[in-house]
């Protein structure tokens, strides 16, 4: 008898240990790909260890991690030190990946690489350009046959990383932008539709002619989307790519401050791709659970040492190897 009430003892209580092993996360569409795939390929190689992520974008994604209603968050813009402050729970940026945002349209007849200046971009957004046969995009693009129809600019309606990364980059590049709009995840957008998520947003675009948007890399390739080259900080028309995105990280990953909450749009240099960002886990310093904490400190080694290889034939540029050295001792401080 004694030897069943400890078998079922035992049987309880692995049963408990799968049950903590249940993770939920919410967070950034920019990185939803990636990071479905990593969690499905890491509970697959950890039995009994299931990782639910829901793709609901920046913002809602640091409420929830910040009110303890999912065990991480994700994110495309860095936490405030507001937003830290008020937090919950005590929290560690984690730095996953690089991504870029691109430009993408429709306009029937025409296919891809137009060229888009950052004002020009800017001003479409500002209502200035609102015809795609517009002088400015005409002169950037000699040769190509640009219709006279009018352009529906296409942004997201809730709080985006994406967004941020976006007009974080037009903030910097045209004064007028940063003064009449401005850098956030959530801003109010003088004209155009919003549409929920990286894929709401292409959804729209490659359903509706003649719009103009940004999406993360990965979308625009998954949808077969069309999709610009920009000009860079040294004043080369740049298309987004993984080689791209890491010259951005460069000078970056030097001077990464200790918490990881950098920005690296418009970076220096002739390949430089000038909408880049990192993407962050917004992880708890010390979990509830100690179970789950134990969790996301073996993932994230996982990550390190297995995922990071899959970023780039996703798209994404994996951390500069001094950035992956440094996320390695700071994982050592969460438990």
């Amino acid at each position: 008898m004694k030897l069943k009430i400890a078998t079922l003892a035992i049987t309880a209580s692995l049963t408990l240990a799968a049950g903590a092993q249940k993770l939920t996360g919410a967070g950034a569409t920019f990185p939803n790909p990636i990071y479905s795939r990593w969690f499905t390929e890491y509970s697959q190689q950890h039995p009994g260890v299931q990782i639910n992520y829901q793709s609901v974008g920046s913002g809602a994604g640091i409420r929830q991690v910040s009110t303890k209603i999912v065990d991480f968050g994700a994110a495309d813009v860095p936490m405030t030190d507001q937003q830290l402050g008020e937090s919950q729970v005590k929290l560690f940026h984690i730095p996953t990946v690089l991504g870029a945002v691109v430009p993408v349209y429709n306009i029937p007849g025409v296919g891809s690489d137009l060229k888009f200046s950052p004002d020009v971009i800017a001003d479409i957004y500002l209502g200035k350009i609102n015809n795609w046969h517009d002088p400015r995009i005409v002169k950037d693009n000699p040769g190509v046959n640009l219709p006279d129809h009018s352009i529906l600019p296409v942004y997201r309606s809730e709080g985006s990383g994406t967004t941020f990364i976006f007009t974080d980059y037009l903030s910097k590049v045209s004064p007028d932008f940063l003064a009449r709009i401005g850098r956030a995840a959530s801003v109010r957008w003088p004209l155009g539709i919003g549409q929920k998520g990286n894929e709401g947003v292409a959804g729209m675009i490659r359903n509706s002619p003649y719009t103009f948007g940004y999406v993360e890399l990965i979308y625009a390739v998954q949808n077969k989307m069309s999709y610009g080259m920009v000009k860079n900080h040294d004043g080369q028309w740049i298309k987004a790519s993984t080689d791209g995105v890491t010259a951005a990280a460069a000078s970056a990953s030097k001077n990464m401050p200790a918490d990881y909450r950098v920005s690296i749009t418009n970076a220096p240099g002739a390949t430089s791709y000038p909408i880049s960002s990192f993407t962050w886990l917004l992880i708890p310093i010390q979990s509830a659970d100690p179970a789950k904490g134990k969790v996301l400190v073996d993932f994230l080694h996982w990550m390190l040492e297995h995922g990071e290889a899959e970023a780039a034939p996703m798209t994404y540029a994996p951390l500069p190897k001094p950035v992956a050295d440094r996320v390695l001792q700071t994982i050592k401080q969460i438990h």
